[in-house]
Formats: C-alpha cells, sequence, structure tokens
C-alpha cells in the first residue's frame, strides 16, 4: 500500500474582488516490497554458503591466504630493495624491544623474540596490510604481564628464592612433589619463568580463538564502540601503570609486582618505601641511557625526512651497555640485575595449560578486543593514505592466528604497534615482505647472538621500555586542540586516562566504553532544538538563533529538533517546543476552564458585566500563531514513547485551535508513524516532504477559514 495518494489539495485565497484558487500538487511515493520470508532468506544464504564449485573453492582459499594473491605478482626490481632495507631496520630495532617488552610481560627475554619472530611470518601469510608491523605493543604487554603476575601468586611462586630453592631441590629429589597454595597444584619440575610462560600462552590461545571467531560471526562492529579519544586516552593511562611498573628496574629495586585495582599508587607507595635500597649502578646506568636515548629519538623525529634509516640508538645502547656489564663485572661488583642467559635455538612446541583456560578466559577478552581494534584502524589508516583496500574481516583472522598459532611455541600476544609501522613505511616498505626479512633478522639473533646478551642490565631495558612511551605521554600536548575541536571527547579521553591508570587497564577500558555510550547518550537527550526562518528567494529554512536576517511567516513558527525522538529525550522534546513557541498547551487549556469557571460564578452572582467582558477577553485572547511545523530531518528515529509524544503534541495543541504538521520524515520515520497510527483516516496530508511545502499549505489553508470567515 503507498505511503502517500496522488491528491491535490486546494485552497482559495482572497486577491482583490476575485479569488485566487491555488493548488498544492502531492508527490506519489510507493514503498518497495519487502520480501520477509524467513525461509526463502535462509535457503538463499545456505545455497550461497554450501555451494562447492571449483571457482568457488579457490576464491575462499585466495581469500583466506591474501599472500597467495599478491605474492606471484611481487615485482622483483620495483619492490625488493624497499623490502629488504625496511624489514632489516625494523628487525635491528624490533630486536631490543622484544627483549625489553619481555619484562613488561613478565617473561624471560628469549619469549620475546619468539614472539616476534613468529607473529612477522604469520602476518605474512594472513594479513591484508601491506605495513603494518605486527609484533610485540606495550600495552598489550603490560596486560598479559599484570595476568601473568597474578597466576604466579596464586600458584605460589612468590616465595622467597632460598625457600623456593629448598623446595625446588625437594622436587628434584623426589621427583613427584606437588606444590599446593591457594588451592593451586602445580608440579616444581615447571620453575617460575616456566608457569610464566605456559600462562601467557594459554591466554594468548583464548585471545586468539577469540579474535578468530569475531572474525567468523563478522562481529567487527565491537571495535565501532573504541572511538579513537577512547583508544588515546587508554593507551596514555596504560603508559603511565608501564613507566611505574618499569620504575623499579631504573632504581635496581627487588620488590613485589603489584596488580588488581590501584596497583600504580600501590606500586609508587612500595618504592618510595624502599626507596633507600636504591642501587647506585642500575641509577647512574638508567641516567646515561636516558641523556643518549631522549636526544637521538628527538633528532631522527626532527629529521626523519632527511635521514634515509632512522639511527638505531637502541640497538647501539645494548650493545654498550652489555659490554661495560661484562668488563665492569657490575653484577659481581655492585649487585646490579641482569638479564642472565638467553638460550640459542627453538624449544619444542607445548600446547597451552588447557586447566589455566577458566582462569585467564575472562582476562583474554579485553586483550582480544584491545588487540584487533588497533590492528585494523592502523591497517585501514595506511591503507588509506596508500590508496589500496584491507578487508577488516580478515585482519581479524590474521591477528587472531598471530596469536593461536605462536601460543603453541612459546610465545605471547601480540597487536600491530605504531611506532614500528612508521618506521616501517618510511624506511621504503612496499609489501609484507619486509615483515619476512624482519623474521630472518630476529633468527640471526635467535640463532647466535642471544647468549651474548647475559651480561645486559634490567635497568637498560627498562629505559628503551620508558622512552618509547614519548609518543602516548605527549598527548597531553594536544589537549588544548582537543578541547577547542570538541570537549565531549576531551572529557572522554580524560575520563578513560585517569580509570586505565588509577584503577586498572581492564577497569580503565571498561569505563571509557561506558562514559562514550553515556555522552552519546546525554547528546541525544538535550538536544538542539531551534526555531527555523526563512531564507529570502529561496526554500530553505536554517535556525534563527545561527544565523541573520532570516524571516519567519506571519502565524506559522518552525521547529527542528536535532535528535531521534525516543524514550529517553521526549520530555526534553516537549519542553523545549513549549518553550521554543511560548505556549504551553496544557496551561493554556488549564487557564481557559479555570477562566470560563469564573464567569460562570460571577453570572451566578450577578457580577458586574465589565469583569465578565475582562474574563471573556482573557479566554478569547490569540496565541500569536496558528501552525507549527516540526521538521524532522534530523531524527533518526521513533519508538513506541516518541510515536505517543508526537500524538500528545497534536492532540494538545489541536485543542487551542493550533495545527501541527510534520515535514521532512525519513521513511523510517514515516513508516513508524503509519504502523503507530499517528494519523486518523484521511488526514496523512499533514505529512511534508519539505518545511517549504508544509508552510505553504499552512498559508493557504490560514487563507482559505480567513475567506470563509469573511462571508
Amino acid at each position: 500500500m503507498a505511503e502517500f495518494n496522488n491528491i491535490r489539495s486546494v485552497t482559495e485565497v482572497p486577491e482583490g474582488d476575485d479569488v485566487k484558487r491555488s493548488f498544492h500538487h502531492r508527490m506519489f511515493l510507493e514503498p518497495q516490497e519487502k520480501k520477509r520470508s524467513m525461509k526463502a532468506l535462509v535457503v538463499k544464504q545456505a545455497k550461497k554458503t554450501c555451494s562447492c564449485t571449483p571457482a568457488r573453492i579457490k576464491g575462499y582459499v585466495f581469500s583466506f591466504f591474501p599472500v597467495l594473491q599478491w605474492l606471484p605478482k611481487y615485482k622483483l626490481r620495483e619492490y625488493l630493495l624497499g623490502d629488504i632495507m625496511s624489514g632489516v631496520i625494523v628487525g635491528v630495532l624490533l630486536v631490543p624491544q622484544s627483549i625489553a617488552y619481555s619484562l613488561l610481560a613478565g617473561q624471560e627475554p628469549i619469549y620475546g623474540l619468539y614472539t616476534s619472530f613468529f607473529a612477522s611470518i604469520i602476518y605474512f601469510i594472513f594479513g591484508t596490510s601491506r605495513h603494518i608491523s605486527v609484533g610485540i605493543f606495550g600495552v598489550i604487554c603490560l596486560m598479559v604481564g599484570q595476568v601473568v603476575d597474578r597466576e604466579i601468586q596464586r600458584a605460589g611462586y612468590d616465595l622467597e628464592p632460598a625457600a623456593l630453592s629448598v623446595l625446588t631441590d625437594t622436587a628434584k629429589s623426589v621427583n613427584t612433589t606437588i606444590l599446593a597454595v591457594n588451592q593451586t597444584s602445580q608440579k616444581l619440575l615447571c620453575d617460575k619463568s616456566c608457569y610464566a610462560i605456559t600462562v601467557a600462552a594459554t591466554m594468548t590461545f583464548i585471545a586468539g580463538v577469540y579474535q578468530v571467531a569475531m572474525g567468523f560471526f563478522q562481529v567487527g562492529f565491537v571495535s565501532v564502540y573504541l572511538s579513537d579519544s577512547l583508544l588515546s586516552g587508554f593507551v596514555t593511562g596504560a603508559s603511565f601503570t608501564i613507566l611505574t611498573s618499569q620504575a623499579k628496574y631504573l632504581l635496581g629495586l627487588d620488590i613485589p609486582r603489584s596488580s588488581g585495582i590501584g596497583s600504580l599508587i600501590a606500586t609508587w607507595i612500595n618504592i618510595f618505601r624502599n626507596i633507600h635500597k636504591t642501587n647506585i649502578c642500575d641509577l647512574i646506568t638508567s641516567f646515561l641511557c636516558f641523556l643518549v636515548l631522549i636526544p637521538t629519538k628527538e633528532l631522527n623525529e626532527h629529521f626523519k625526512s632527511r635521514l634515509k634509516a632512522p639511527i638505531p640508538v637502541e640497538l647501539v645502547v645494548i650493545v654498550a651497555a652489555t659490554l661495560a656489564s661484562y668488563l665492569g663485572k657490575l653484577r659481581e661488583t655492585y649487585g646490579s640485575s641482569i638479564a642472565g642467559h638467553i638460550p640459542t635455538g627453538f624449544l619444542p612446541p607445548h600446547p597451552p595449560d588447557w586447566s589455566l583456560i577458566p582462569n585467564v578466559a575472562l582476562d583474554a577478552i579485553p586483550i582480544a578486543i584491545i588487540g584487533f581494534a588497533i590492528t585494523v584502524s592502523l591497517s585501514e589508516m595506511f591503507a588509506k593514505k596508500h590508496g589500496y583496500t584491507v578487508r577488516a574481516n580478515q585482519e581479524m583472522y590474521a591477528i587472531g592466528f598471530c596469536n593461536i598459532i605462536p601460543s603453541f611455541f612459546h610465545c605471547f600476544t601480540t597487536s600491530a604497534a605504531l611506532a614500528k609501522t612508521l618506521v616501517k613505511e618510511s624506511t621504503g616498505c612496499r609489501t609484507q615482505m619486509s615483515g619476512m626479512v624482519t623474521s630472518l633478522v630476529i633468527l640471526l639473533v635467535l640463532l647466535v647472538i642471544a647468549p651474548l646478551f647475559y651480561s645486559l642490565q634490567k635497568c637498560v631495558l627498562a629505559v628503551i621500555t620508558i622512552v618509547n612511551l614519548r609518543g602516548a605521554l605527549r598527548k597531553f600536548k594536544d589537549l588544548p586542540k582537543m578541547w577547542h575541536l570538541s570537549r565531549v571527547d576531551t572529557v572522554i579521553w580524560l575520563v578513560t586516562m585517569a580509570a586505565s591508570a588509577l584503577i586498572s587497564t581492564e577497569i580503565g577500558l571498561l569505563v571509557g566504553v561506558c562514559f562514550s555510550m553515556l555522552c552519546v547518550i546525554f547528546r541525544t537527550q538535550r538536544p538542539e532544538a531551534p526555531l527555523l526562518g526563512w531564507v529570502a528567494e529561496s526554500e530553505t529554512y536554517e535556525s534563527l538563533s545561527a544565523y541573520k536576517n532570516l524571516q519567519t511567516k506571519p502565524g506559522i513558527m518552525v521547529f527542528r529538533f536535532e535528535a531521534p525522538l525516543y524514550y529517553i529525550n521526549k520530555e526534553c522534546f516537549k519542553s523545549t517546543l513549549y518553550k521554543q513557541t511560548g505556549v504551553n498547551p496544557v496551561w493554556v487549556k488549564a487557564a481557559k476552564k479555570k477562566a470560563a469557571k469564573r464567569m460562570l460564578r460571577e453570572k451566578e452572582v450577578d457580577s458586574g458585566a465589565n469583569q465578565t467582558s475582562i474574563s471573556m477577553d482573557f479566554v478569547s485572547e490569540p496565541l500569536g500563531f496558528h501552525t507549527i511545523v516540526i521538521d524532522c530531518c534530523a531524527v533518526q528515529f521513533l519508538d513506541t514513547a516518541g510515536i505517543r509524544t508526537l500524538k500528545e503534541v497534536c492532540k494538545d495543541y489541536g485543542e487551542i485551535d493550533v495545527q501541527v504538521l510534520l515535514a521532512q520524515c525519513n521513511p523510517s520515520v514515516r513508516s513508524s508513524l503509519i504502523r503507530g497510527e499517528f494519523f486518523k483516516e484521511g488526514e496523512d496530508h499533514l505529512l511534508f516532504h519539505s518545511v517549504h511545502q508544509a508552510v505553504d499549505f499552512a498559508l493557504g489553508a490560514q487563507g482559505h477559514s480567513g475567506t470563509s470567515a469573511s462571508k
């Protein structure tokens, strides 16, 4: 059934001695027929999904393994040099960062190298972005480390080293001894570092399963709730927690890592309580590393357009610090904490500990969401910049498999990282072949060079981690500009940052999402709702409060509500409409009834005619307008409360002889009005496709009524 009939409304407007007859032509719109047969839709989708032709199988395989699409088309002469250069440079930068971020994740340095190695290879196979660098990311490492520390404490591995060694010796002699602490039994054949990577690998496996499941069920829409301001605030807040967790290494303090709610404050309290135990050697080393790293990093950024490749200052610092520590015997002389033995080669694959899944399944959810949100956003950003497309769904598969497969090879969670991606792009990367080159660089370290870092001080790794937080901490400089652009986004940033830093990273993310959604609700709860004026010599109506020199039509008020009309803002709609028009129909009706009752009482007591005439004048006092046109162009949808509110408004104004017309309703709103029986039979002509149409109709109708009254 058509929503509008092809009808012409006829009005008569007096013009001199003649009567001018004007026609308001209606548009005829016939809605598309919607097939709602669920059975037909299911059968059609099943046929489409289950069809098995060679071409379809080939399409699925090529879609699932993008490397099969671009690798045969690889332009060797054009791409190879840039890919090799960027791969080597990123690999050189990634080696010290992998070792440093292992500390942040509560792991031995070798596991960070494993993680970076496998992530680069797997993304090469499954990824659709040509530029992003997938590997270790500081915020993800922090979240992994917090869970690892918690599980280590539950398992009883946080005992004093001496006591733990006694228990370990006992376990070796008996070979079946089991330590039960906090209702968790763990065989001591797996020491603390072994158990730490077991926890991390199990959580990585679960996070990868979540990401693949999100890709399979196409629920990537979850990432839309993580706005840019929210993600930026979260990363900055987490950066404070990262800095705090590394501060003890700068001072050479041996204090337990705080976790849970308020860990940042608890850690600083612990640090100041033990400040007198500061290792002077570690403190001086940290200071010297800062003096070298920060200026060189700034020079890299300042002259990045002139430099063909950034100066690998982190690698230089690590090599120099390792040599100084080894030659100066800093551990033996001053008790400095060092990286220790880093084995060469690969450990045999080992499945995740399935018994740990109930403990870490919930923790893996925010890690999975943050990981794929950052990866997808970076992929789309660089694809747009370089003029190609990425498939967000395939990116979720890619990052999921970058976590599932490496979890069997003693790795922890990965995602894309902005800093390394920028370096990769700026040094000539053309395809993910550069990722394979990066893997070869890390492989060289794993097979040959890794044991040489035995004497490297942990404080040097902490300095590298903290220096790499500069980008996130610099966001404070952007706050004035952000405040100028959007105060709501700035508040979201501040709330998320504060919650992530002061409460915990997971709760901070949840607080940020909830606060962002509340901001959206508040925006629709108290939207802009101006009166509109006519732009001369046009059919356009704009806000009277925003623009000058607009005209108003006599007896007509045009009102625009700039939000959906639903249960949350229905009272705001009514109160704003009454305020803007200056007439509350309920009060007017009540005043008329009160005046009428008073007149009756005056007549009964045979009161003076003068007072009665005053009361009659009050009752018949004109309102100053006869029509309200509601511009619904910004009303995206109506719910039942919104429909009921419009009915009440039309009814209340109608009782005081003011008609209400609706204009510029979208198809969804029109459909809701018809289903909600908003119009009485024959009244659907009160719905107009433009404000100008509605105003012309109101002027014509008023002219016609004026002519009839004069006759």
